[in-house]
């Protein structure tokens, strides 16, 4: 339904936005200023401890800045809610007491004819529902008590039998005075080319309504009862109602309990779904096809920002996981992915429920991978990395994924990250090749290994070493900080020789993206550098791709991040890192005006060093200010229970 902007404009002149919002959100009574129409909140789309999201009741606009989503009043309901555009309008419009136009005729006729065949649908619901609790629906009862299904859910979910007959359906509609063309229409019974009598494309199968967004049945699953029976699972055809491309089953369902508890599941049959339904897991939907398509996966953003997708850990299950990440990437946006649940190889889900109960089902989603790892893992598990030529190929076709992104920001970021990883990988591989295959712990040089590098660069050590290297790390460990602070990054005073050559190959990195082959740069390290990365990094980076690597040294000078602290926090510490250098390295320009004052102090020289004093007592006491927040948030983080890695 198409809605007139005049109409639109009337409910948000009716409805304040911020009254739309503050249903979802608690506003920041420090920053707000409700006179101006001045609004702030922590993001209801991401997690964060202060808050970046803005609302603007003059101009009728949200906007985060910290994850980067943006609307007014109907998208907000659309994006916290699950609702559809027109959902939505017919819900702002019923709280304002705005009234909606009639729709116009010819819309009028194709929702007449839908529901005309909803209609349909339903009748045949009812005539399956009869018939498996009739005489003929006694295979099908066993088989269900065998699947466990209690008697609630059977209801619940409208379990039917379709008989073993080539016109027990059509026979039941005909007796209802249903057109079969219209049969044919709602995908019930299949007209042959060749002239012959219509038959039901249902036969001895066991029935599942498939319902949409409304709870109407628009389609039918069937699986077959028999052990020869082909194809094991049947649904409905395209049709006016269905279209499978964009229909999640138990979708109406899953809805709420998905917007109340912040997560969705998405499992690959309606009978998986159906079976974690039945256990409490109400905030489960599965794909209606073989493959999820483009419009499935924004319609899952509605439910969840991050829904886990659960498949079976066997090769068809990785396979269909593959097929979803090619799908995903293009309409990837900011604060909105997927993660990846791999069943225990030869289990489902409703295996697992019998066997380990509701817990080990959650235990299982709890260590699901992120998409980007799993990407990651899909790309290095085919290929060899022993030619510069296969390394290239690894690299363009991590570029060619990336490039189908259309969101600017998340593409940088995939980019960044992956730059990165690539440059540990490629050189961890190298390093095992020159020591003859043995990698790992120890495996470098003792100097490597140690916490202050080679015996040169302890001797030339300054003050700041232990604050260049862990900028460094911390550069390397989250690249888009260094890609968000790359200016100043690019200008830090390194005191140490061999930090200043890797911080200018991480602004080569940055700066020069699509067009720095990594492998070639890491290839040209010299050793000493070589000894650096080594010491950042885990003890292997290599073939296997441990999940959870880190860099050790990393780790050892900010212990904090085990904790898995917020990324705003990390950021926090970061920037003061950042001012820590630069106020050293202002503490060094100081003492040589002093020094150089004490031989010729001209009125120049004095205004420089009144100038520097004023400034470097300022960024003082601001450090020390940032210094003593950083440490009460560090002192809360460890002592809150532990929280998942942030998702790409």
């Amino acid at each position: 339904m198409r809605f007139e902007p005049r109409l639109l404009d009337e409910i948000r002149a009716r409805l304040t936005l911020s009254d739309v919002v503050g249903r979802r959100v608690t506003w920041d009574r420090r920053k707000t200023q409700p006179g101006k129409g001045d609004y702030w909140a922590c993001c209801p789309f991401h997690q964060e401890k202060s808050p970046s999201f803005h609302v603007d009741d003059r101009r009728n606009r949200y906007k985060c800045f910290g994850c980067g989503a943006s609307g007014d009043h109907f998208t907000f309901l659309c994006e916290t809610e699950g609702l559809s555009f027109p959902e939505a309008v017919e819900r702002l419009a019923e709280q304002s007491g705005v009234g909606l136009p009639a729709p116009d005729p010819q819309a009028a006729r194709r929702e007449k004819k839908r529901a005309g065949l909803a209609d349909i649908c339903e009748m045949a619901a009812q005539f399956f529902q009869a018939e498996f609790a009739g005489p003929r629906g006694d295979t099908a009862r066993a088989y269900t008590q065998k699947r466990g299904l209690t008697p609630d859910t059977l209801r619940e979910f409208r379990f039917g039998f379709a008989p073993e007959s080539r016109d027990a359906l059509k026979g039941y509609l005909a007796a209802r005075e249903i057109p079969e063309a219209a049969m044919i229409e709602a995908g019930l019974i299949i007209k042959p080319e060749d002239g012959r009598p219509s038959y039901d494309r249902f036969r001895g199968r066991l029935m599942i309504p498939i319902q949409d967004d409304r709870g109407r049945v628009v389609a039918f699953g069937g699986r077959t009862l028999s052990p020869d029976g082909q194809p094991k699972y049947l649904n409905s055809p395209e049709t006016p109602l269905f279209h499978k491309g964009v229909m999640l089953f138990n979708a109406h369902r899953a809805r709420e309990p998905a917007f109340k508890s912040g997560e969705a599941v998405v499992v690959e049959g309606y009978l998986d779904a159906i079976a974690l339904w039945q256990a409490g897991i109400h905030h489960v939907v599965a794909s209606l096809g073989t493959a999820f398509t483009e419009d499935q996966v924004v319609r899952l953003w509605k439910f969840a920002p991050e829904p886990v997708i659960c498949f079976d850990g066997d090769a068809a299950g990785v396979s269909a996981a593959h097929r979803a990440i090619d799908r995903i990437f293009p309409v990837l946006k900011s604060g909105y992915s997927f993660q990846f649940c791999f069943l225990p190889d030869g289990m489902d889900p409703d295996d697992l429920i019998k066997q380990r109960g509701v817990a080990g089902f959650h235990d299982e989603v709890e260590r699901a991978q992120s998409l980007f790892d799993v990407v990651w893992e899909r790309e290095i598990s085919v290929s060899r990395l022993d030619t510069p030529e296969r390394k290239a190929a690894l690299e363009k076709r991590f570029d060619d994924l990336i490039a189908t992104i259309r969101d600017e920001r998340v593409r940088r970021r995939y980019q960044l990250d992956l730059k990165f990883k690539l440059s540990n990988l490629f050189f961890e591989q190298a390093r095992q090749s020159r020591q003859g295959g043995k990698g790992g712990k120890g495996g470098g040089s003792a100097d490597a290994a140690s916490p202050l590098g080679t015996a040169r660069e302890r001797v030339a050590a300054s003050h700041d070493f232990g604050t260049e290297r862990l900028v460094l790390g911390l550069s390397m460990r989250f690249p888009h900080l260094l890609d968000r602070n790359f200016e100043r990054f690019s200008r830090l005073p390194f005191a140490n020789d061999l930090h200043r050559q890797l911080r200018d190959i991480l602004c080569r990195i940055v700066d020069d993206l699509e067009a720095t082959p990594i492998s070639d740069l890491t290839s040209a390290f010299e050793e000493p550098l070589r000894n650096i990365m080594g010491e950042m990094m885990l003890e292997t980076i290599g073939m296997q791709q441990q999940r959870g690597a880190e860099f050790s040294a990393l780790i050892h000078r900010f212990p904090l991040l085990k904790s898995n602290p917020p990324e705003d926090f990390i950021e926090a510490a970061y920037l003061h890192f950042l001012d820590v250098l630069e106020l050293n390295a202002l503490e060094d320009e100081l003492s040589s005006e002093l020094a150089t004052a004490d031989e010729q102090l001209d009125e120049n020289s004095w205004m420089r060093i009144q100038a520097l004093t004023q400034d470097l007592s300022r960024r003082r006491e601001e450090c020390a200010r940032d210094e003593a927040d950083l440490a009460e948030r560090a002192k809360k983080i460890r002592t809150a229970p532990p929280v998942a890695v942030a998702a790409h």
